[in-house]
C-alpha cells in the first residue's frame, strides 16, 4: 500500500466549482501508481468530494498540470 499527498497548485473556477490553491487530500492505493493517473483518478475524485464537497473531474483539475502528488508513504 502506498500513502500520496495531493494538492492543488493553482486558483480555478469552472462549471460552477471553485478551486484554492493549497487544498489538500491523501489517498492511500494498493499500487505504487500515481492515483491521479490510474483508474481514471476515481480515489482522487472520492477524496475531493468526501473532504471538500467538490467534483475535482468536473471542476477540469484532474490532471497533472493543476495537481501536485507526492508519495509521502
Amino acid at each position: 500500500m502506498a500513502l500520496f499527498q495531493i494538492t492543488t497548485k493553482s486558483r480555478k473556477q469552472l462549471n460552477g466549482i471553485r478551486i484554492e490553491p493549497g487544498m489538500t487530500v491523501q489517498v492511500v492505493t494498493q499500487s505504487m501508481s500515481n492515483p491521479v493517473i490510474t483508474n481514471g483518478g476515481q480515489p482522487v475524485i472520492d477524496a475531493f468530494h468526501r473532504l471538500y464537497g467538490i467534483d475535482i473531474k468536473k471542476a477540469g483539475c484532474l490532471n497533472m498540470v493543476d495537481l501536485n502528488v507526492e508519495r509521502i508513504g
